[in-house]
């Protein structure tokens, strides 16, 4: 990729789309099109189009201002991965495919997309602590909402077996490849919530919003085994009386504050 790159930028008055084909004519490479300008940009210099575009522009007798520049010419990709940071959280070290693993930590991979989950969010990486601390091997596990299945996963390379659901069916297909990307096996997968299932599970963990969790607390309860740890998240601070009330039935077992955000450990 060379150093350096062309922009011309082309202003009719009029015959706009005359300029258009013009352009497209005499430049191999994409144009773009902005409501007033027509943008042309090569590697190799462009003056002799700029000259083209006036000397038609002046047979047409139309004003046509152009503006060519020398730009740097960035790698995109690069300047993009070197924007996304991995992380350490408890146990955990989360990071894209293309940044290099820690030995010392468990790697989980996580590209970003759509779906919610990168673990720099405070409700992801409080979850991952809970996890770290609450989750141990041959645990059953249901993540509810479980957006890109990082917590999911999380659970997973701790030795748990892992049951998932969102009402998001792209969510599940996101998390169904990110297993992949870590060579991890989830159970069970469904688009849904948690009243879909009959099971009892040893931790239950859903990081969704206040008002979700009221709502479906009857359901995440209902999930629970004898002495199940049910972790929920999601929660700003100022509606974290509502969600006490409604799990006032279990017994607290932590509370995790990160700025506004707060995430809660039960146990049944």
């Amino acid at each position: 990729m060379s150093e350096h790159y062309y922009e011309l930028i082309i202003k009719p008055k009029q015959h706009y789309n005359t300029f258009v084909d013009l352009l497209s004519s005499l430049t191999n490479n994409a144009i773009e099109e902005t409501e007033d300008s027509i943008i042309a940009r090569n590697e190799e210099d462009l003056s002799d189009v700029e000259f083209g575009i006036n000397e038609f522009a002046k047979a047409l007798n139309v004003e046509c201002e152009t503006i060519l520049t020398k730009k740097e010419n960035i790698d995109w990709i690069k300047q993009y991965q070197e924007s996304v940071k991995s992380v350490e959280v408890g146990k955990f070290y989360i990071r894209p495919s293309w940044d290099e693993p820690r030995v010392d930590k468990i790697n989980i991979i996580i590209d970003p997309a759509l779906s919610f989950g990168s673990g720099h969010h405070e409700t992801t990486s409080s979850c991952l602590e809970a996890i770290s601390k609450y989750v141990s091997k041959g645990a059953t596990v249901l993540d509810v909402g479980t957006g890109s299945g990082i917590l999911a996963i999380a659970s997973s390379k701790l030795g748990a077996k892992v049951d998932i659901c969102d009402t998001d069916g792209v969510c599940i297909k996101d998390t169904i490849s990110n297993y992949e990307l870590n060579n991890e096996t989830f159970h069970e997968s469904w688009i849904g919530s948690a009243n879909t299932t009959r099971k009892k599970f040893d931790v239950v963990i859903a990081n969704i919003v206040a008002d979700v969790l009221v709502f479906i607390s009857k359901d995440l309860k209902n999930c629970l085994s004898e002495d199940g740890i049910l972790v929920v998240s999601g929660i700003l601070d100022k509606h974290i009386d509502k969600v006490l009330r409604k799990f006032k039935d279990l017994e607290q077992l932590e509370l995790i504050h990160k700025n506004e955000w707060v995430t809660i450990v039960f146990k049944k």
